[in-house]
């Protein structure tokens, strides 16, 4: 059976109960206790860095991913150039990554002075493969021994600089083959940090994301599943590493009661109480957000299934458009819905007809080693990448509230 854009954006009208008028890509939802914790955050009076909500909210994210600790941070880019600091990222080292993220993934390493390689991802996961990154370590890499620690480390064969840590990215909420990654990187005495920005109420294999590398890290930006306003979440197995990196969030001072010593080099990196508050109350409501969430992609994922081909009127293919579900040993949120058009024409068509139309869409990022900050960077073969940058729309994927049909 044939279809039209036109038929996609009305099923997408039909979804959200909304015969007219914008629809935006992803908005908060706010149902809960959010004014009641703000108003007794600003009725305490603490409403920066030290307070009963920031306490609770690390303590609770902690509960509900299965870390043993967790420390909050204003943003999840400094978050992640926190954890990449931790694990021991430091100027003229290589960080491996993948391209297809968003750029705050290699702007984070670009800030410690490290320089990004650009590993290819999966067609499924949309996450770095790990047949790509065991390719590229097995042909690019030598291991040695460092002098100073007397550890084996991995060093790219090309430019002599030492592979300092591996960022693989939950693309969309999506994991990917994580514990392969892990189990690569192991071998080549390369840490990893977990960008699960995107992942907050993803699992693989019944386990949360971010909690498989040294160092996880959440977002709460104001278009992430729950938010903050703005902030991010480092999440540790590694308790003492915890204590550390809360120290450095507070500009390394050392307690006291009123002298100011600081005993290392440290980063306003804290996050406010007061958005820790409505971080906690929006916490209260994941579970729900993530059924919403679910059944919104499965009403997707059955529309797509229900029309089978699709025909582009303005162009010469005839093909499927795919739905990216859930890949196999994974319970994604679902964070943003995406499908894989047949071509970049159709891609483009589309998000011409509905952004014109008051329903936003967009399409995934430019690939990072395109931009002309990165444009040198080394990169592996990136056949997959490119395709999915080609192709991918992320379509309307706010959690809808609990009076709304479903």
């Amino acid at each position: 059976m044939k279809t039209t854009h036109q038929e996609i954006l009305n099923f997408i009208r039909q979804l959200y109960n909304q015969p007219e008028g914008f629809i935006p890509l992803h908005a908060p939802v706010f149902k809960g206790n959010e004014k009641k914790y703000l108003e007794l955050c600003i009725e305490s009076t603490f409403v920066s860095s030290v307070g009963q909500f920031v306490d609770d909210f690390e303590l609770q994210v902690a509960a509900f991913t299965g870390a043993k600790k967790a420390v909050v941070c204003v943003n999840g880019t400094n978050a992640l150039h926190l954890a990449l600091l931790l694990s021991g990222v430091e100027r003229e080292t290589e960080v491996i990554t993948q391209p297809l993220t968003f750029i705050a993934t290699a702007n984070a390493i670009s800030y410690c002075g490290a320089h990004p390689v650009f590993i290819d991802v999966e067609m499924d996961t949309l996450g770095l493969s790990p047949a790509a990154l065991r390719n590229w370590l097995e042909t690019s890499t030598d291991q040695q021994i460092n002098k100073s620690t007397n550890q084996l480390e991995s060093v790219n064969k090309s430019t002599g600089r030492i592979i300092s840590a591996c960022v693989p990215m939950h693309t969309f909420g999506h994991p990917c083959r994580i514990d392969k990654i892990v189990e690569i990187c192991d071998e080549y005495h390369i840490p990893v940090v977990e960008d699960a920005a995107e992942s907050m109420g993803s699992f693989y294999k019944g386990r949360h994301t971010g909690t498989f590398g040294k160092i996880g890290v959440l977002s709460f930006n104001g278009n992430k599943i729950i938010t903050t306003g703005g902030g991010g979440m480092l999440l540790f197995d590694d308790e003492e590493l915890a204590v550390k990196a809360k120290h450095l969030t507070t500009q390394a001072k050392v307690p006291h009661a009123w002298e100011f010593v600081h005993d290392d080099i440290g980063y306003n990196y804290r996050m406010p109480n007061i958005n820790a508050a409505l971080g906690l109350a929006q916490l209260e409501q994941l579970p729900a957000f993530l059924d919403s969430k679910r059944m919104i992609a499965h009403s997707y994922n059955q529309f797509f299934k229900d029309f089978g081909g699709f025909s582009f009127e303005n162009t010469h293919i005839d093909s499927l458009i795919r739905f990216v579900s859930e890949p196999i040993n994974t319970k994604s949120n679902y964070w943003l819905n995406c499908i894989l058009m047949p071509d970049r024409l159709g891609r483009d068509e589309f998000l011409l007809l509905s952004n014109g139309q008051g329903i936003r869409t967009r399409p995934v990022w430019e690939l990072i080693n395109y931009l002309p900050t990165y444009k040198y960077c080394e990169t592996s073969d990136l056949l997959n990448a490119n395709y999915i940058a080609e192709r991918l729309i992320n379509l309307p994927s706010s959690s809808k509230k609990s009076d709304e049909p479903k």
